[in-house]
């Protein structure tokens, strides 16, 4: 009778399971990190670099609650390899404010409008909104709704949310009063 082999356990490494040095350029500080081609960049955040502003909601792609910048564009970190970061600039909410520990304009408009209720999902409110504001700085409500709609805030925090981004909106440039009036 042939033996039968012994099963794989966790701690056998399989060729699915061997691990890949990546280069993570995270909040402007590089990070060497022994990780599985298959662990997304949430998963690498929090468990390897123990950064934990980017919580875990939904999994899914749904809730935003995991949103993260990504050379400076909105992504969901549930959704992205760690792999496919390599080389790229990586911002969480830690990397926001600014080294003397001094609030982002962003979470400062977000404190001073009460756009924050339990604070789960105001991690990646505030970035979905840095990365709006960062490629439209005249935002109309309909686009701050649209730039925020990837965020789910179960407390209700919307239209607080969208007062912090219209005060953070920088004003559509046109002729000044003082102009308008000469001629």
């Amino acid at each position: 009778m042939p033996a039968i082999p012994e099963p794989t356990t966790a701690s056998t490494p399989t060729p699915q399971t061997l691990q890949r040095r990546v280069r993570l350029l995270v909040n402007g500080a590089p990070y060497d990190v022994e990780l599985e081609p298959r662990h997304t960049l949430l998963d690498t955040l929090r468990d390897d670099l123990g950064l934990t502003g980017a919580k875990p909601g939904c999994n899914m792609g749904q809730c935003g609650a995991c949103t993260i910048l990504l050379d400076d564009e909105a992504v969901y970190s549930c959704l992205t390899l760690a792999v496919e970061c390599e080389g790229r600039a990586i911002t969480t909410i830690e990397g926001l404010s600014a080294v003397g520990g001094e609030l982002d304009p962003v979470q400062q408009a977000i404190v001073e409008h009460d756009g924050l209720q339990c604070g789960f999902c105001t991690p990646g409110q505030a970035l979905a909104l840095k990365a709006l504001l960062a490629r439209n700085p005249h935002p109309t409500d309909d686009e701050i709704d649209r730039g925020l709609s990837g965020n789910i805030c179960r407390c209700g925090a919307y239209l607080k949310l969208r007062a912090a981004a219209r005060a953070l909106a920088a004003p559509t440039p046109g002729p000044s009063p003082a102009a308008a009036g000469e001629g």
